[in-house]
């Protein structure tokens, strides 16, 4: 078990696992894992804006046509819990190829419906495919990057993942609008089959060795398929600072649909705004605030980390990394609270634009907070990373399905303004959660040991 604070103590040997890969291979690594989890968002994002044009089409109605949106989320969470589980067995490079094929299937499905459980079950499926791209981006991070160079990985992995939270809510609304959202499917199918043949050609294995369940076997077949339970990475959750670190996380990112699942009801209902591409591009204040805020979370979280060893003449405390979160944690609710009344006090140009500085406030504070939140379930998980990473999505996804389903209802029953309100004093309980952890964190995991990692596995 982890103490608060384990001794600057690395052996050489520990160190050169770090060094398997020379620097310019590890940022083609990172780059790989980046535009993977690129793709999964861009796939998430990029149906929120043609909801409309889709339920036109097949003639339902927008609410539920966003129950597509919403089980892309649970299957988010389903499909990140299994393909973690086998990450662990299996390595990264095989999952990653094992689930591109669902994406593309999916893809192809979902531009082929004609009918409600036909899109919900290709949706599904879609979604389920491109499911483990971002826990295993953070495994994959873990396994290649050193304690005090994660932050800055992390950083790099949320600002390019991230740019699908600008570009593709855009480019779903104008390809709804001038092309076909079923065409903007096929393409989908298409990216997702180069990223397949480039991770075939160019990706390594990233484990280190040994630590895989099939490098444990004693003897094997040239295949060997194992059974192995994806919703064991959820019984780490009975750790208080695993709870912990998901229920900030989903309190912080459920802000985040708050302001953007409705945009075609608030903003656009507002500001008298029809155009399903000039709707996307509001997206676009929110993910370049994502962006900026994630390189900033990253170098800040890293320099966290270092000044407290240093304080601590050398000794490493976990949830010294959680103390980056702070600034994140104020402006996230000031920035959802604000927006709400704006848009049911304030019109016309004025309140449109501050509506945008405040989706823009609202994606620097969501990263702010999420970066370190999320390098500290990699710290302290270190050799179980991608499920800690998984369990805490998979808790995330599943609370958030059920959240985003409520936000339209929400709104037309009790109005944009107190809607946003209440998301904003949950995101203040989420920063309260963070400060507990900080200040107990060690009693925390003295009290529930799930394998935590220590300075010299780290």
């Amino acid at each position: 078990m982890a103490s608060e604070e384990s001794p600057l103590l690395v052996p050489a040997a520990h160190e050169a696992i770090y060094n398997r890969f020379a620097p310019h291979q590890k940022r083609w690594i990172l780059f790989h894992v980046s535009f993977v989890g690129l793709l999964a968002m861009f796939v998430q994002v990029t149906f929120v804006p043609s909801i409309p044009r889709i339920a036109k089409d097949l003639d339902l109605t927008d609410a539920v046509v966003s129950l597509a949106f919403s089980i892309s989320i649970f299957a988010n969470a389903i499909g990140a819990l299994i393909w973690s589980a086998y990450s662990s067995f299996y390595g990264c490079r095989a999952v990653y190829l094992w689930g591109m094929p669902f994406l593309c299937v999916g893809s192809c499905g979902v531009a082929l419906s004609a009918s409600l459980q036909s899109l919900l079950f290709w949706r599904f499926v879609q979604m389920f495919g491109c499911a483990g791209a971002l826990s295993l981006g953070f495994g994959v991070i873990g396994h290649i990057y050193e304690l005090e160079e994660r932050g800055t990985a992390i950083g790099t992995f949320f600002s390019i993942t991230l740019i699908g939270d600008s570009v593709a809510p855009f480019l779903g609304g104008a390809a709804t609008q001038y092309w076909s959202w079923r065409n903007l499917h096929y393409s989908i199918a298409a990216w997702g089959s180069l990223e397949m043949l480039f991770i075939y050609l160019s990706f390594p294995e990233t484990s280190h060795p040994g630590t895989l369940g099939i490098d444990k076997l004693s003897s094997r077949g040239s295949i060997h398929i194992a059974w192995i339970n994806p919703l064991s990475s959820l019984w780490l959750l009975r750790s208080p600072n695993v709870s912990a670190v998901m229920l900030v996380s989903t309190l912080i990112t459920n802000t985040n649909y708050v302001l953007l699942v409705p945009l075609a009801y608030t903003i656009g209902v507002r500001y008298g705004i029809t155009n399903e591409a000039i709707i996307g591009a509001f997206f676009l204040p929110n993910g370049l605030g994502s962006f900026v805020g994630a390189l900033i979370a990253g170098r800040l979280s890293d320099t966290v980390v270092r000044r407290w060893r240093e304080k601590r003449g050398g000794a490493w405390c976990p949830e010294d990394r959680l103390r980056a979160a702070w600034i994140g944690g104020l402006i996230v609710p000031l920035s959802v609270g604000a927006s709400g009344l704006i848009t049911t006090y304030i019109g016309g140009p004025i309140g449109l634009a501050l509506n945008i500085l405040c989706l823009y406030a609202n994606g620097v504070g969501v990263d702010l907070v999420l970066n370190p939140v999320t390098a500290y379930n990699v710290d302290v998980m270190h050799s179980r990373s991608a499920e800690a990473t998984a369990a805490c999505m998979a808790s995330r996804s599943l609370i958030t399905s059920a959240a985003t389903a409520l936000i339209i209802p929400s709104i037309e029953r009790m109005g944009v303004a107190w809607t946003d309100i209440i998301a904003a004093v949950l995101a203040v309980i989420g920063q309260c959660i963070v400060s507990f952890t900080i200040r107990y964190g060690d009693r925390m995991r003295a009290s529930v040991d799930v394998g935590f990692s220590t300075m010299e596995n780290n």
